[in-house]
């Protein structure tokens, strides 16, 4: 992937934007300001004022920009402000010198070619022109121009400004006060070391009027990802955001060199432009200073006093003298604890990678035998892996091999699973390195690749996980280990079927059959309930059986407790109504914190946020996703079980209505980055929202959640939903050969009528493209699946009236097999609506009106605001159809407050469409008819089917005025042709239903 070399957006900054926008305000306003804008070299504040120049100049300013440059105390004086005169030059002419173009040039000096004779008033030379005469100069300019429009004076990078430069920024603060003036300075605090110029400089004007500061400071991780997206042309990957996050620490210059330099993921080594322009800074210390960073380097970014002084063997005050040079120049802080940290870890990585490898080796292993020796130099629970590292990267091997497998298990009592993922990764390396690893370790190869399959599994590391379950099955030999081999199966198929590869049976079938002659042990017992919990969404009874094996089993040996997991998905198995394992639930729940099973807890919390939710108890659900996402980020497992909380609680959170809260935790979801068909869930939710609010990044989340689609295998609940956002985003889009075609696509799906949750919302997306494009065959086939998809809790039974209602209003085609309307109803309690049609089939405008109410009468009861909101507005039109016209106002006034407080823009414009096509105006209330009599009488006969010509002959009237007359009403009805506005006109009842008066009467008047 190829990055831009520089972002073009400005990320994170929008507190700073905004103070500076103030600042301009009260310039504008006569007061003058002064703002001082610090950060360290690369944190963006040119990028902040490039930004604001632009915002400026739009809103009316003068902008002037100045440079300092890097030529320190004996550089060219008042270099910046010779800038901004030359723009004044360059724009204005010599008039705006008139007069004292002399004095000027000791400014500018192509001023100094003036008309002979000319001289300054003061009769002095250029060079002898008294300095405050000169600055009374400057600020009287200044001021002259900011008499016609604001003044902005941009001066950059003041820590290199010269000492003249810098009296007349003073004089210009303090003495000039010339009015509608903004002067804004950058500099470097990263270059403020004790004995800088601008130090003290900065402390008197501090003590000035109307003097401000602001500090940039490095971007969080989201703003480093904006950085990175924005660069990529694509969103990146979390872990790609965690790398370069970690290496550049927020620091926008060192964001845009990595990704520069290729997959930001893949730059394991620093550009060379930029290792050059960090080692620079270092060359400018002592040589003392520099070997003491070099052995700090090895250490990492972060180093204790003790630990450093164990390493490098100096006398105190040689360490305390080189350390206050790198802390004077900026490489290194110092924290009141005693620690010290590298500014920057690219400045740590700059200056390890310069090592030579002899000093690599020999650095590393002094540290390693430091903190074997001394475990308290480190931070607590750090030494082993600490040990480990430096053993490595001294190439000492088998000091390394038993060093890694000691802080793996260190890192698992810590919940650490990724980095003891990691670290078995490191012994499964050095194995081959160490002829006698197995018996320095006490345990085989197998035994290793185990450990670390189940540690990337627990981590959510599921590729690598699959790759090594392959690794062991060849390696292990099932005869003589059958369970071991069952192990690896149940293990391979369970992660195939994560991944969207497959579904597993084949795997976890065999691995059953593996496991059949095995004598009860606890560890058959625990096999035989993973395998039991895998089987419940693809073959419940199965499943029973299996776990009935299970639990006789467990009676035998006594593993009851093993059972946990298995219980707890079996409660909610397709086939069982969720509120009667609810008890259940909390009893496992209750159970596994008793007996310390965090793994269970977190399963438990996961399936009981699920069920509160189908049980339409939403604020209930979001508690109890977000307990468990504490718990699962206890222990270490927010990657994988735990990323199914994070979706549960946005889920809830959506229905509640609370949809910035949703977005925030779909956010954390994308940055844990679940693998597989674990990140699935979160990022179809997200692609709905930002759908619904019109978010100008929809269309790539939903081009990534609809990617899914394409894997070989899903499971019915991950692909359902799948549909209904297929057909929500053509709809969305207006494109209906897409709607038709993705409804046609989930009608297809063998599971719809297995699975109430998510079929009904997909069978609404259905109904609503049938009736959009007005496909009586499609409506049908919609109308013949609700007739025998069951609806038992508040959102299904919603959707259900909703279904009815939208299917109530389509007009079906003669031969089309359409279902009785009252089997449509049947499923909907108190929903059932029977309709007259034409030939038994055919739909009657206004017919809708009883069966929206009932809708938007369930969907008051289930307690989600937006598909209340899109069902209130389909009320409003039923309602205008029959011409209830308080109806009408009162349904588009609350779907219109509903959009408001939710963000839905979309909604919101369709209820602003709606209250104008109906006539209605201000808060909802009714207003004047939408059209006049003469525009209903041409609307009728378009309606019809007549030209223009055909109806200027019925009305008699012109042609061009017939025209005029049918333009004005596509306006007004916001439609794009003719046939949209009579089609539109039917379903809202807009025609007067007196016909117009005959010819021969209108010819009396």
């Amino acid at each position: 992937m190829t990055a831009r070399a520089a972002s073009t957006v400005l990320v994170g900054r929008q507190p700073e934007l905004a103070g500076l926008r103030e600042a301009l305000g009260r310039a504008r306003a006569g007061d003058p300001v002064t703002v001082l804008v610090g950060g360290e070299a690369g944190v963006g504040k040119t990028r902040l004022l490039e930004e604001f120049g632009a915002h400026a100049t739009g809103a009316g300013a003068r902008l002037l920009i100045g440079q300092c440059l890097e030529l320190g105390e004996a550089g060219l004086p008042f270099a910046p402000f010779a800038a901004a005169l030359r723009d004044v030059l360059r724009h204005d002419g010599p008039a705006a010198f008139a007069g004292y173009e002399a004095e000027f040039a000791r400014l500018l000096p192509e001023l100094a070619r003036v008309p002979a004779g000319a001289a300054a008033p003061t009769g002095l030379p250029v060079s002898d022109t008294p300095r405050g005469y000169l600055f009374d100069l400057v600020a009287d300019l200044f001021r002259r121009i900011a008499e016609e429009r604001p003044l902005v004076l941009l001066i950059e990078d003041l820590h290199w400004a010269d000492r003249s430069t810098r009296d007349l920024i003073g004089f210009l603060v303090r003495a000039a006060r010339a009015t509608r003036l903004l002067l804004v300075c950058t500099y470097r605090t990263d270059e403020l070391h004790r004995g800088h110029p601008l130090r003290p400089f900065l402390a008197e004007l501090d003590r000035a009027r109307g003097v401000d500061r602001i500090e940039l400071g490095r971007l969080d991780r989201d703003g480093t990802a904006a950085i990175l997206a924005d660069l990529l042309g694509a969103e990146p990957a979390a872990r790609a955001v965690d790398d370069v996050h970690g290496r550049t620490q927020g620091n926008p210059f060192f964001i845009e060199e990595l990704a520069a330099a290729g997959d930001p993921v893949g730059c394991a080594v620093l550009p060379e432009t930029l290792r050059d322009l960090l080692l620079a800074r270092v060359d400018r210390l002592p040589e003392p200073a520099q070997r003491v960073l070099r052995i700090a380097a090895a250490g990492g970014t972060r180093f204790a006093h003790q630990l450093l002084a164990e390493v490098a063997g100096l006398p105190e005050a040689e360490l305390e003298d080189a350390l206050r040079a790198a802390v004077a120049g900026q490489l290194v802080v110092a924290d009141p604890d005693g620690d010290y940290e590298f500014r920057h870890a690219l400045f740590r990585e700059a200056v390890h990678d310069d090592l030579l490898p002899g000093e690599h080796a020999r650095l590393h292993a002094r540290y390693a035998a430091a903190i074997e020796a001394q475990p308290h130099l480190v931070a607590a629970g750090r030494a082993p892996a600490e040990i480990a590292h430096h053993w490595y990267a001294a190439h000492d091997h088998p000091r390394a091999l038993i060093a890694a497998r000691a802080a793996a298990a260190a890192a698992a009592d810590r919940y650490a699973y990724a980095e003891q993922s990691r670290l078995l990764e490191r012994v499964l390396e050095l194995w081959e390195l160490v002829p006698d690893a197995g018996d320095r370790l006490g345990m085989d190869h197998l035994r290793v690749l185990e450990e670390t399959l189940a540690a990337a599994t627990t981590a959510g590391d599921y590729n690598r996980a699959l790759t090594l379950t392959r690794a062991g099955l060849a390696e292990v030999d099932s005869a003589a280990e059958p369970l071991r081999a069952a192990g690896l199966l149940h293990r391979r198929g369970r992660l195939l079927a994560l991944l969207g590869k497959s579904d597993g049976t084949a795997e976890v079938g065999e691995a059953y059959r593996l496991a059949t002659g095995v004598p009860d042990t606890p560890e058959r017992v625990r096999l035989l309930a993973d395998i039991a919990a895998h089987l419940v969404k693809i073959d419940p009874a199965q499943a029973a059986a299996v776990a009935d094996e299970a639990m006789a089993a467990a009676e035998a040996v006594g593993e009851d407790v093993a059972l946990l997991p298995t219980r707890i998905a079996l409660l909610c198995r397709t086939d069982q109504a969720p509120d009667l394992g609810l008890s259940e639930l909390r009893r496992a729940e209750a159970l596994a914190r008793a007996t310390g099973n965090a793994p269970a807890l977190v399963s438990a919390l996961v399936y009981r946020s699920d069920v509160l939710y189908e049980l339409g108890r939403y604020a209930e659900s979001e508690e109890a996703a977000e307990a468990g996402v504490s718990e699962a980020r206890r222990v270490g497992i927010s990657r994988s079980t735990g990323a199914y909380l994070l979706s549960n609680r946005a889920e809830a959170l959506i229905a509640l209505g609370r949809w910035d809260e949703a977005d925030a935790a779909c956010a954390e979801a994308a940055r844990i980055d679940p693998p597989g068909v674990s990140g699935l869930h979160w990022l179809q939710l997200r692609a709905g929202l930002r759908l619904a609010r019109a978010h100008p990044a929809a269309d790539e989340l939903v081009g990534r959640a609809l990617a899914f689609l394409a894997r070989p295998y899903l499971w019915p609940n991950h692909r359902l939903p799948l549909r209904e956002l297929s057909i929500e985003a053509a709809l969305a889009a207006d494109d209906k050969v897409a709607a038709l075609a993705a409804s046609r696509a989930a009608l297809a799906d063998e599971r719809l009528v297995d699975l109430p949750r998510e079929g009904w919302p997909v069978l609404s997306a259905v109904a609503r493209a049938a009736a959009l494009v007005g496909d009586s065959a499609l409506a049908a086939e919609a109308s013949a699946v609700a007739a025998v998809l069951p609806a038992r809790y508040p959102a299904e039974l919603a959707h259900a009236a909703q279904v009815t209602a939208i299917l109530t209003g389509v007009e079906f085609s003669a031969d089309a097999p359409v279902a009785p309307a009252e089997q449509v109803g049947a499923a909907v309690e108190g929903g059932g609506v029977t309709v007259e049609g034409r030939g038994g089939t055919a739909r009657r405008p206004g017919a809708a009106l009883p069966a929206w109410r009932a809708a938007v009468a369930q969907w008051r009861a289930v307690g989600q605001p937006y598909p209340l909101g899109r069902a209130l507005l389909a009320l409003a039109e039923a309602a205008a159809a029959a011409g209830e016209r308080d109806e009408v106002a009162g349904a588009i006034r609350e779907a219109a407050e509903i959009a408001t407080r939710l963000g839905a823009a979309p909604l919101g414009e369709q209820a602003a469409t709606l209250a104008r096509r109906v006539g209605l105006r201000g808060a909802g209330r009714p207003g004047p008819d939408l059209l006049t009599s003469r525009e209903q009488e041409v609307l009728r006969l378009v309606a019809e089917g007549h030209s223009n010509s055909r109806i200027a002959e019925r009305l008699f009237i012109s042609p061009k005025t017939a025209s005029v007359h049918v333009s004005r009403i596509i306006a007004k009805l916001d439609v794009t042709n003719r046939v949209e506005a009579a089609a539109l006109a039917h379903r809202l009842g807009l025609l007067d239903p007196t016909p117009p008066a005959a010819p021969a009467q209108r010819r009396g008047r």
